[in-house]
C-alpha cells in the first residue's frame, strides 16, 4: 500500500510539472496573439480613418436606407424600373394634371413596361401604375395591355395585388375580350371560387358577362360533363332541372359533384359572392332531406348576414328562416344582432327580416334582438322604401300594394325535399305515375325524385321543419306589434309627424294602415284613444286655411295625401265623420276643384250610409251645379 502511495505522489507531481510546461507555452503563444492583435486593431484603426462609421441619427437612418435600397436591387429583378413607374405615377394621379401631359405620362410609363407587364403586374407598386394606365390610356394601348396579360390571366387571378388590375381590365374589356376572358375560366371556376382571392375575379365576371355567359359559368359548377363539354346547354335551360332533364344526367352525380364544390367554399366562408347564392338555390332544389338540412345547419350562423346582400342570396336566407330548426332560427336571428338597421335599410336584406316576423315563433327573442333596434330608428324606417316593409308585414301580411309579385313569391318559395306540402303533392303523383322498364335510368331518376325524397322521410319533426311556425299567425303579430310596444311608438311617430308622413310617398302607407287599424283590426280595441288622437290630428292639418304664401301644398290638395285621406274617408267611417265634422262641414265648396274634389266625392262614394248622409245635404247642391261629378256609391257600381 505504501508503495503505491509513492508512485501515485510521483506521478501527480509530474504532471504538474506538464502543466507547469504546457502554461509556459499558453502565455507565450497569448503574448504572441496579443501583439498580433495589436497589429490588427492599429490596421483596423486606419481603416476606420477613411471610412467613417454614421454618427448621428440622420445618417444612421440614411445608412440604412441604402443598405435596405441595395438589398431590394438583389432580391427583386425589376426594382429600379418600379421606382421609375412610381415617380410617373406620382405625376400622372394627381386630379389637376391637365389630359394630354397624363396621356404623354401613360404612354411613357406604358414603353418602359412593354413586354414585362406580366411579370411586375403582381407586385405592390408596379400594379396600381397599371391600373391607371389602364383607366387613362387610349382603347389601343388598352388593347394591347391586354393581350399582353391574356395568357397570364388565371395565373394573376390568384395574386392579392394584381387581381385588382384584372378587375379593371374586366371593366375596360370589350364583349369580345369578355367573352373570351371567360372562356379561359373553363374548368377553373371552382378552384377558383374555393380562393379567397381568385373568387373575386370570377364573381366580377359574372357580374359583367350576358346571360349566357352567366350560364356558362354556372354550368361548370353542376356536373362534371357540363365543366368538359362546351354548349351542351343552351339559354332556355336556365334551371338546374330543365339542364338535367335534357341531358338525362343522373341526380346522384350532379348532388356529388355540387356538394364536392359548395362545401370547400362554405368551410373557408367565402360565400359573399352571388354566383355561390345562385348555385345554393339550384342545390336546394334537387337536394335530399339530408343535403338540404346540412347546408341549412352550415349557414344559419353569422355567415348568413354575409349572403343576403343579393337578390339569390336573401332568398337562400328566407329558406334557412323558413326550414331551420329553432335553435337554427336562434343562431340566425342572434347572427343580426347589431346588422338590424342596415338589414331593414338594404333592398334584399328587409326580406329576410320580413320572413322572420312571419314565421319564428319566438316572439321574446325577436323582441330583444330585432323591435328594440328597430324602435330607435322607427320615423327614418317609416319614410324608407325598404325600411318600411317589416313594418308593413306585421300591419298588413303579404299585401300586393306593398310587396311586389317577386317579393311575394320569395316569401312562398320551398325546398321541395323538406316541404310537407310539396311533398304530399308529388307522393300523390308518384302514386298514379307508372315507369315503364324501357326507360333509361336517368330519366327514372328525374321522375321518381321526389319518390325518393319521400323514401328518405321517415319521420319528420313538424317543429322542426315547419314552414310558417306552430303559433297563430294572428297572435304572433299581436305579440310583436301590441306586446313589444311596437305599435304604440308608430302611432306616436305617425301623431307627432303627421303632417311629414302624409305627404310622403312611402310614409303615407304605414300612416294609411295604423289610422285603420291594420289587417284584422289587429291594433283595436288596445290602442283606439292613439288611433283617435291620429284621426284628429289629421283631420287638424286639413281644417287649416289655403295659403298661396305657405311653402308646403296644403294637404287636401297635395298628390299623396289627398289620395291617402281619399282612402280612408271610404275605409274608414270613424275617420270620415272626424274628418267632416272638424274640417270640411261648411267648407266643401272651397275645395270642390283640383285634387281636393277628390276627397270631398269620397263622402259620396263611401259604401257606408252613415257618411253618405252626413255630407249628402251639403253636397248634393255642388252635384246638381256640375261642380262635383255625380258619382254613385261603391255599392251601387258594384252591383
Amino acid at each position: 500500500m505504501a508503495a503505491k502511495k509513492q508512485q501515485h505522489a510521483g506521478s501527480h507531481k509530474k504532471r504538474k510539472r506538464i502543466n507547469s510546461n504546457t502554461d509556459e507555452a499558453n502565455e507565450s503563444r497569448s503574448n504572441s496573439k496579443f501583439v498580433a492583435s495589436k497589429k490588427h486593431k492599429s490596421d483596423s484603426l486606419g481603416k476606420e480613418k477613411t471610412n467613417k462609421a454614421p454618427v448621428t441619427g440622420r445618417e444612421r437612418r440614411l445608412h440604412a436606407k441604402e443598405l435596405a435600397e441595395a438589398r431590394k436591387k438583389k432580391r427583386k429583378r425589376h426594382y429600379t424600373l418600379e421606382q421609375e413607374l412610381a415617380r410617373l405615377w406620382e405625376k400622372m394621379r394627381r386630379h389637376e394634371i391637365a389630359k394630354e401631359d397624363r396621356a404623354k405620362l401613360v404612354t411613357e410609363a406604358l414603353q418602359k413596361m412593354k413586354g414585362k407587364i406580366p411579370e411586375i403586374a403582381g407586385s405592390h407598386i408596379s400594379s396600381r401604375v397599371l391600373q391607371t394606365c389602364a383607366k387613362h390610356c387610349s382603347q389601343a394601348e388598352r388593347d394591347a395591355v391586354f393581350e399582353e396579360l391574356k395568357p397570364h390571366f388565371l395565373t394573376l387571378a390568384y395574386n392579392a395585388y394584381a387581381v385588382h388590375l384584372v378587375k379593371k381590365m374586366l371593366d375596360n374589356a370589350s364583349k369580345k375580350q369578355l367573352a373570351g376572358f371567360i372562356s379561359t375560366l373553363r374548368g377553373h371556376v371552382a378552384p377558383l371560387l374555393r380562393h379567397m382571392v381568385g373568387s373575386v375575379v370570377v364573381e366580377h365576371a359574372y357580374e359583367l358577362a350576358n346571360a349566357a355567359q352567366k350560364q356558362e359559368l354556372l354550368s361548370e359548377l353542376y356536373s362534371t360533363e357540363l365543366q368538359l363539354f362546351k354548349d351542351l346547354v343552351s339559354l332556355k335551360e336556365s334551371r338546374l332541372l330543365d339542364v338535367m332533364s335534357k341531358l338525362g344526367l343522373q341526380k346522384g352525380s350532379v348532388l356529388r359533384h355540387m356538394s364536392s364544390v359548395i362545401q370547400p367554399i362554405l368551410e373557408k366562408g367565402i360565400v359573399d359572392h352571388s354566383i355561390l347564392h345562385r348555385v345554393l338555390l339550384e342545390y336546394f332544389t334537387i337536394a335530399d332531406q339530408s343535403s338540404a338540412t346540412d347546408i341549412i345547419q352550415q349557414l344559419s350562423s353569422p355567415l348568413l348576414i354575409r349572403m343576403i346582400g343579393t337578390k339569390d342570396g336573401a332568398k337562400v336566407g328566407i329558406l334557412c328562416v323558413k326550414y331551420g330548426s329553432a335553435k337554427e332560427r336562434k343562431k340566425i336571428i342572434k347572427g343580426l344582432k347589431g346588422h338590424i338597421e342596415k338589414t331593414a335599410y338594404h333592398q334584399y336584406g328587409c326580406m329576410v327580416l320580413v320572413c322572420i316576423l312571419s314565421v319564428v315563433d319566438d316572439t321574446k327573442l325577436i323582441t330583444k334582438v330585432i323591435i328594440r333596434e328597430l324602435q330607435s330608428i322607427l320615423k327614418e324606417l317609416v319614410l324608407d322604401k325598404n325600411g318600411r316593409r317589416p313594418l308593413l308585414q306585421l300591419l298588413h301580411p303579404n299585401c300586393s300594394r306593398y310587396f311586389s309579385p317577386d317579393d311575394l313569391a320569395s316569401l312562398n318559395s320551398s325546398i321541395p325535399s323538406l316541404s310537407l306540402k310539396d311533398q304530399s303533392e308529388a307522393s300523390s303523383q308518384t302514386e298514379t305515375s307508372k315507369v315503364t322498364p324501357a326507360e333509361s335510368e336517368s330519366k327514372e331518376d328525374i321522375e321518381v325524385a321526389v319518390h325518393e325524397v319521400n323514401n328518405d322521410k321517415t319521420s319528420v319533426d313538424d317543429s322542426d321543419l315547419a314552414e310558417s311556425g306552430k303559433k297563430d299567425p294572428f297572435v304572433r303579430r299581436q305579440e310583436l306589434l301590441i306586446k313589444s310596444g311596437l305599435a304604440e311608438s308608430i302611432l306616436d311617430i305617425c301623431i307627432e309627424s303627421v303632417g311629414e308622413l302624409i305627404r310622403s310617398n312611402f310614409g303615407k302607407e304605414v300612416l294609411y294602415e295604423v289610422a285603420t287599424g291594420g289587417s284584422g283590426g289587429i291594433l283595436h280595441p288596445t290602442l283606439d284613444n292613439k288611433i283617435d288622437s291620429l284621426h284628429k290630428a289629421i283631420a287638424s292639418l286639413a281644417a287649416l286655411p289655403k295659403s298661396e304664401d305657405s311653402q308646403e301644398e296644403h294637404v287636401l290638395e297635395n298628390f299623396h295625401s289627398s289620395r291617402t285621406i281619399r282612402k280612408l274617408i271610404l275605409e274608414c267611417p270613424n275617420f270620415a265623420s272626424t274628418l267632416w265634422e272638424e274640417a270640411l262641414k261648411g267648407k266643401s265648396e272651397s275645395w270642390a276643384h283640383g285634387h281636393s274634389c277628390k276627397v270631398i266625392s269620397a263622402f259620396l262614394e263611401s259604401p257606408d250610409s252613415m257618411v253618405q248622409n252626413l255630407a249628402k245635404k251639403e253636397l248634393q247642391p255642388l252635384v246638381d251645379n256640375g261642380i262635383l261629378k255625380n258619382l254613385k256609391p261603391k255599392e251601387q257600381s258594384t252591383q
